[in-house]
């Protein structure tokens, strides 16, 4: 099985998962990966997976930092997307 950043097409799913409802999580989902997408590593992009799950006021929420993580969420990887997030 291909690593997530050598196969072009899990990339671009991955920008298109990374479509938002709520503009101001599109706006910032687009920023981040602009800067990060060829960077991020496959646990990145495992955390990352993890909370494009979310509904997106949820998701608003952890990168304005309104809310913490959930239990279920709160490890080292999600951790650091979020913070990447935050910076986007």
């Amino acid at each position: 099985m291909q690593a997530h950043q050598a196969d072009p097409a899990k990339r671009k799913r991955l920008r298109w998962r990374s479509r938002r409802g709520l503009l101001e999580n599109d706006l910032i989902m687009t920023r981040f990966l602009d800067r990060h997408e060829e960077s991020l590593s496959d646990a990145d992009v495992s955390a990352l997976t993890q909370l494009l799950d979310l509904p997106d006021n949820d998701l608003m929420d952890l990168i304005l930092a309104r809310t913490k993580l959930a239990q279920e969420l709160d490890t080292p990887d999600v951790r650091h997307v979020v913070a990447l997030l935050q910076a986007a």
